[in-house]
């Protein structure tokens, strides 16, 4: 098959086949709100500052080496051992596993 010689409707059957179905394409992220973000290998906290395509950058950013109990860091916003970022960081918003707003002080001290 020659991609060249497709009709209209030939290339519309490809994007439905490849198009997300009842997923969010956009980018979740509000400029201006904390965030504690977990991936499939880390935990991050920020501010959202910026986002571009599926990225999102955190300013006031930390890696969160250990939250302590989970529930607890969330309510009262304490952790057990924080790395912060000293310039922020971009996350791959394809890696999250879960996110939520952040009502807390950010962390910017190590622990």
């Amino acid at each position: 098959m020659d991609i060249n010689e497709l009709t209209i409707g030939q290339a519309k059957e490809l994007s439905e086949l490849f198009a997300a179905k009842g997923e969010c394409i956009a980018n979740p992220f509000e400029v201006g709100t904390k965030y504690l973000i977990r991936t499939v290998t880390h935990i991050q906290t920020g501010l959202c500052s910026n986002r571009c395509g599926v990225f999102v950058f955190l300013t006031d950013a930390a890696w969160i080496a250990d939250t302590g109990r989970f529930a607890d860091c969330l309510e009262k916003g304490n952790f057990s051992e924080v790395e912060p970022y000293p310039s922020g960081v971009w996350v791959n918003t394809t890696a999250i596993i879960d996110f939520s707003e952040f009502g807390h002080e950010l962390p910017r001290s190590q622990k």
